[in-house]
């Protein structure tokens, strides 16, 4: 037998198309919901001084103990949780598909949601069951209730606030699917710093709760950082699977002493949120846009019926990379994802956008 990848890799891998992410070089980047700001100014001194005192020539830190330190005190995360850390929240996500896919394990989600919930889980061998969301994008209770119950999921798992729809599910709604859940939730709060809503205390509640969070969103995506707090149980069930000295020296320096600086990265989350109503009313101005309420840093937007390619194109012609959700999932057909930018980035894209639909 020959040694190429038809032969020997699994049929579901070959059947996988690898996550894309677009070349925004010389554009204005609206498409991966970062923060747009840059490193707070007035830290970036003392920052060069930190990372000049790590000693690279030694492998870090394996447990990460003052890291975690910061981020127990930083996200007030309840004194009985434990926690485990990725390299972003990727790494967390493959850990717990690796560690749940027995034969005929299903992971459940609402869809449509982050792509890697369903890529991942793929990898990992495990039945993915998608739930659509109701009118709105709003979460139908009712259906993932019955889909649970039918299913017997060995994991559930939720973004709150919603990635690519950008709203915050009902809490009571999401209580009643972590009772009912027979296996673990994992409730993943990428978007906490824009949002109203925190799941980190519920833990206190329920045993078969796990919370994720990264500091992507808050302006640290460079340094791929993810962490899942809950139970110690079942984190110290999970550590066996994260790989030794998965976050590098210069990733912990540079988190612990961001998060000792929290206070800035938290009032460019209030800027952001601000330039969110901005920007939100500024979309809803043009009559043929429907703009969605959102809890994210970014809006998701209908437009005309088949124009999200043209726009999409256009919008790229003129310097301006968003992302573009038709295909994606047929509940987003004619849907545009724009991540909210400076003021001045948002201004272009208005004004973009509007010449489009003249």
């Amino acid at each position: 037998m020959s040694a190429t990848p038809e032969n020997w890799l699994r049929p579901e891998i070959l059947a996988l198309d690898a996550y894309k992410v677009a070349d925004a070089s010389g554009l204005i980047k609206l498409d991966a919901m970062e923060n747009p700001y840059p490193f707070p100014p007035e830290l970036r001194a003392a920052w060069s001084a930190r990372l000049q005192q790590v000693g690279l020539n030694r492998y870090p830190d394996a447990g990460a103990a003052h890291l975690k330190t910061e981020l127990r005190s930083s996200m007030n995360l309840p004194p009985e949780a434990a926690l485990m850390l990725g390299n972003g929240s990727d790494e967390i996500l493959q850990i717990l598909m690796l560690a749940l896919a027995k034969p005929g394990a299903s992971v459940l989600t609402p869809e449509p949601g982050f792509a890697m919930f369903k890529l991942i889980s793929k990898v990992a061998g495990l039945n993915y069951i998608g739930v659509p969301l109701g009118q709105n994008f709003s979460l139908d209770a009712q259906a993932m209730l019955a889909a649970i119950e039918r299913q017997q999921p060995g994991l559930v798992i939720i973004a709150q606030p919603n990635n690519p729809t950008g709203n915050a599910f009902d809490e009571e709604a999401l209580r009643q699917i972590v009772a009912a859940a027979p296996g673990l939730v994992v409730i993943d709060e990428a978007y906490y710093p824009f949002a109203d809503s925190d799941c980190l205390q519920w833990l206190e509640e329920f045993d078969n709760l796990l919370v994720m969070r990264t500091l992507s969103k808050l302006g640290l995506a460079g340094l791929r950082l993810g962490l899942l707090a809950g139970a110690e149980r079942w984190i110290n069930a999970l550590e066996p699977l994260r790989l030794p000295y998965n976050i590098n020296s210069l990733t912990q320096a540079s988190a612990e002493f961001a998060l000792q600086n929290y206070a800035a990265f938290l009032r460019q989350a209030q800027d952001i949120c601000a330039e969110r109503a901005r920007l939100a009313e500024q979309l809803s101005a043009i009559p043929q846009l429907h703009v969605y309420p959102s809890q994210a840093n970014f809006l998701l937007v209908r437009v005309p019926a088949d124009q999200a390619n043209a726009l999409h194109g256009g919008l790229r012609a003129a310097g301006i990379l968003i992302k573009n959700l038709q295909g994606a999932h047929p509940q987003t057909a004619d849907h545009l994802r724009i991540t909210v930018g400076t003021a001045d980035e948002n201004k272009q894209l208005v004004a973009a956008l509007a010449a489009l639909l003249r």
